[in-house]
C-alpha cells in the first residue's frame, strides 16, 4: 500500500488509531458497535439514546422541512436559535448574549470544538491542557492543529482532578484550557475549587478557557455551573454545548458556541470554511426545545438518574466495582474483581460472554497511561428502562 502524506496521520496518532506497524484502526466506537451487531449484544458502548425526545421538538422539525426550511440557513445560525440560545443562557445562567455577536451555531458540539481549537492554536509551540480521560476528538484535534496534548489525570473512584497536578499542567505555553462538565466518559461533575482553579490559572498564563458542556442538563445532585459565570471568567471563555443529548436528537448535529464576540469571531472564521452551515429544519426544532418548560429540563436529569441507578444495581450485581457518576449518559465500573486485566480484551469478550457491549476506559487516555486504566470500563446509561434491565441481567447471569 502507498504512503500518503498528511496531517491525517497525525491526526489519527493523536487519536491513538495508529498501530506499532503503522496501520490505521477504527476507532473503538466503531469497532464495538459493529461487534455488537453482529453478536446480537446489547450495546451499552456508544453513547446515544434508543428512544427520542420531546414530541414538541420532533413536530417543530417536521413542521420547517414542510414550510420550506430546507435550504442554506445564514451562516452564524437561523436568527431564531441564536435567541433562543442566549434565552436559555440567561434563564438558566444568567448569562446576558448579544444573539447576534455571541452566539454561533455549529454542526453539533464537536465541530464547535475542533473549529476553536484550531482558529485558536497558533503553532507548535502551544499546548492544550485536558483532563485524561477524554473524549477521543480533543486529543485528535489538538493534534490536526499541531499543537501540544497536556493532560491531567482525573483518577478512580470519584475523578475529581489533584489542583498540584493542574497547577504544573498550566503554564505559560498553555494555549487552551478545555474543560468538559459534566465528564465523558468517567461521569464526574468538576467541584467548585476546580472551576475557580481554572479561571485563576487561565488568568494567571493568559490561557483561553474551552468548555464542552453538552450534558449540562443531565446532573443528577445539583445544578450545573457554567465556568464562564464565575468573575474573571467570561472574557476568556468559550462555552460548548449542543440539543443532541439534552433533546436525544444526536443525529440532528446542531450544537453552539457562545461567548464574547471577538472569540466567538475567531471561532466563526474557521468554522464558516468546514461545514459552512447545517441542519436547516433542525435549527428552529432546536429553538422550541430551549423553550420547553423548566419542567422538562429536570424531569430528564431525573430520568436518567433513575436509569444511572438501575445500571449501577445491575453491575454491582454482576461483580463489578462502580464509580457513582454525577453527570452525563456513563458509568465507570472496575472489571477487576472480575478477573480482568486488560479492559479492551474484556470488551470484545464480554459480547460473547454476556450479551452485553462497553468501552474500555483505555481508549480515552494517552498510552502512557493506560496502565492506570487497566481494568476500567465505561457502560452508557441511555437507553430504555427494559433494555438496561434485559443488560443488567445478562451481566449477572455471566458474572
Amino acid at each position: 500500500m502507498r504512503e500518503i502524506s498528511g496531517a491525517w496521520r497525525r491526526t489519527a496518532a493523536g487519536a491513538g488509531l495508529v498501530g506499532s506497524d503503522g496501520s490505521i484502526h477504527p476507532t473503538i466506537f466503531a469497532e464495538m458497535s459493529a461487534l455488537a451487531a453482529r453478536t446480537g449484544a446489547i450495546n451499552l458502548g456508544q453513547g446515544f439514546p434508543d428512544e427520542d425526545g420531546p414530541t414538541e421538538v420532533l413536530e417543530a422539525a417536521r413542521a420547517a422541512i414542510a414550510n420550506g426550511v430546507n435550504q442554506y440557513p445564514p451562516g452564524r445560525g437561523i436568527p431564531d436559535l441564536l435567541v433562543a440560545v442566549a434565552e436559555h443562557q440567561h434563564r438558566f445562567y444568567g448569562v446576558t448574549l448579544d444573539p447576534e455577536r455571541d452566539v454561533l451555531v455549529t454542526a453539533g458540539a464537536t465541530e464547535a470544538l475542533a473549529a476553536a481549537l484550531l482558529a485558536l492554536i497558533g503553532g507548535p509551540d502551544d499546548e492544550v491542557v485536558v483532563f485524561e480521560p477524554h473524549y477521543d476528538s480533543y486529543a485528535a484535534v489538538v493534534a490536526l492543529a499541531g499543537a501540544r496534548l497536556v493532560t491531567v489525570p482525573l483518577r478512580w473512584p470519584d475523578f475529581q482532578p489533584d489542583l498540584d497536578d493542574l497547577r504544573r499542567a498550566v503554564t505559560d505555553r498553555t494555549r487552551v484550557i478545555l474543560v468538559n462538565d459534566p465528564h465523558n466518559p468517567t461521569g464526574a461533575v468538576f467541584g467548585a475549587p476546580v472551576r475557580e482553579e481554572v479561571v485563576r490559572l487561565a488568568e494567571r498564563h493568559d490561557a483561553i478557557i474551552v468548555t464542552d458542556e453538552v450534558y449540562e442538563h443531565l446532573v443528577f445532585d445539583a445544578l450545573h455551573v457554567p465556568i464562564a459565570t464565575l468573575p474573571g471568567a467570561w472574557e476568556r471563555t468559550l462555552s460548548i454545548s449542543s440539543g443532541g443529548k439534552t433533546f436525544s436528537a444526536t443525529g440532528w448535529k446542531i450544537g453552539w458556541v457562545t461567548g464574547p464576540a471577538d472569540l466567538v469571531d475567531a471561532v466563526l472564521a474557521v468554522k464558516q470554511f468546514l461545514t459552512y452551515v447545517n441542519g436547516s429544519a433542525f435549527q428552529p426544532a432546536i429553538a422550541t426545545g430551549l423553550r420547553l418548560p423548566d419542567a422538562f429540563f429536570l424531569g430528564i436529569g431525573e430520568t436518567l438518574a433513575a436509569k444511572r441507578d438501575l445500571l449501577g444495581r445491575g453491575l454491582r450485581a454482576a461483580g463489578f466495582a462502580v464509580s457513582t457518576p454525577s453527570g452525563s449518559y456513563f458509568t465507570v465500573a472496575d472489571a477487576a474483581p472480575l478477573g480482568a486485566t486488560d479492559a479492551a480484551a474484556f470488551c470484545r469478550e464480554l459480547p460473547h460472554r454476556a450479551g452485553v457491549v462497553a468501552i474500555p476506559m483505555t481508549a480515552f487516555v494517552t498510552p502512557e497511561r493506560r496502565g492506570e486504566y487497566a481494568t476500567l470500563v465505561r457502560f452508557a446509561a441511555c437507553k430504555r428502562v427494559e433494555v438496561l434491565e434485559e443488560a443488567a441481567s445478562r451481566l449477572a447471569a455471566a458474572g
